[in-house]
């Protein structure tokens, strides 16, 4: 049973990957949230309101592209 377990364990290079991409995908959703639903976001003064929506919207649903690319990686052993 050890064995099994042992051949499922990433590398260290997969393991920093796997959590610099869970990283970046919190990174980007919440500033696409931040960006849609804080009034006056720092970054984006002067800025109409329907191009601050849609850029929050377009950062978070590439937060989800990004994870959904992170999710189907190949598993170890797979490639």
């Amino acid at each position: 049973m050890y064995q099994k377990f042992e051949d499922r364990q990433k590398s260290p290079a997969r393991r920093f990957l796997l959590i610099i991409g869970i990283v970046m995908f919190t990174l980007y959703f919440v500033m696409g949230v931040m960006i849609v639903f804080w009034p006056s976001f720092p970054l984006m003064q002067g800025v109409d309101m329907k191009w601050k929506i849609a850029f929050g919207a377009l950062l978070i649903v590439y937060s989800f592209f990004r994870f959904i690319r992170l999710i189907k990686q190949p598993q170890y052993g797979e490639e």
